[in-house]
């Protein structure tokens, strides 16, 4: 019986992998995407009607995240209808927000729903550096990383029940899985790998869609460069401990996806 337990998880594990549309990497997806998306909605308006959301046109930052927003949004949209596959943005309805918090941050909930802290405005400097931070968060929700970090949570910590039944017999664990994307208290072996390489995707992908939207790719470099700087001045974790790529990992392979990007490249006016 001992035996029988690993081979049925293991085909379990198997038939829930999917090929991403984007990415072309098989991911473990447990979920289907209408169920992320509308917890994600939940979990959106609950966090708006907590912080303090910067209203429509209050200031030009938020004339300007909303505008960001909106071309990038309209680029992934393009994106997916050239590559012939609607469905990468099926249920998608966009909603950028600027929050007013001290904070280096950014995030892409599944299903469009964007936020942007002010401390990281200072970093991005202009309309470029903003397009390169938003692209990389819509990047990570176009290429299902929540869904994905979802479905390792789910199948660590309950064998890979079924989202409905988590919800039902452990509610608060469940909804603290999401909106940690599962990315800490977990083992080296099987998470954080899957999280580096989460974040040199949307870095990519980010930039092909920022790209498309107008903006220079060529500018990512120097944005990364600027966060590695305000991270200060102290060690970090050796990179293979850390969710993130290192700095000098980072800012190489954003120099590399650039080139590829720049072929999506067409100026707009800023």
């Amino acid at each position: 019986m001992t035996r029988i337990i690993p081979a049925l998880l293991l085909c379990f594990i198997a038939a829930s992998c999917q090929k991403n549309t984007v990415t072309g990497r098989k991911q473990l997806l447990l979920m289907n995407e209408g169920q992320v998306q509308a917890m994600a909605l939940t979990q959106y308006r609950d966090y708006l009607g907590k912080n303090p959301v910067v209203k429509p046109g209050a200031t030009p930052q938020q004339v300007m995240v909303s505008r960001v927003g909106s071309r990038i949004a309209a680029a992934v949209d393009r994106y997916a209808a050239d590559m012939g596959k609607p469905e990468i943005t099926k249920g998608y309805q966009w909603e950028f927000n600027l929050v007013d918090k001290n904070e280096l941050n950014a995030w892409c909930m599944p299903g469009g729903k964007v936020v942007v802290y002010s401390g990281i405005l200072p970093v991005t400097r202009d309309e470029t550096g903003l397009a390169v931070v938003m692209g990389h968060e819509v990047a990570h929700a176009i290429a299902r990383h929540g869904n994905e970090r979802m479905s390792q949570g789910l199948l660590q910590q309950f064998g890979g029940v079924a989202l409905d039944v988590a919800l039902t017999n452990k509610p608060a664990e469940t909804r603290n899985l999401y909106l940690s994307a599962y990315g800490i208290g977990t083992g080296v072996g099987l998470i954080l790998p899957f999280s580096r390489r989460h974040e040199l995707e949307a870095d990519r992908f980010g930039l092909i869609f920022a790209a498309m939207a107008g903006y220079d790719p060529n500018a990512a470099a120097g944005f990364w460069q600027r966060m590695a700087e305000a991270g200060g001045k102290g060690p970090k974790p050796p990179e293979f401990l850390s969710t993130h790529p290192s700095d000098a990992t980072r800012i190489r392979s954003v120099q590399e996806y650039a080139k590829e990007a720049s072929r999506y490249y067409k100026p707009q006016n800023q």
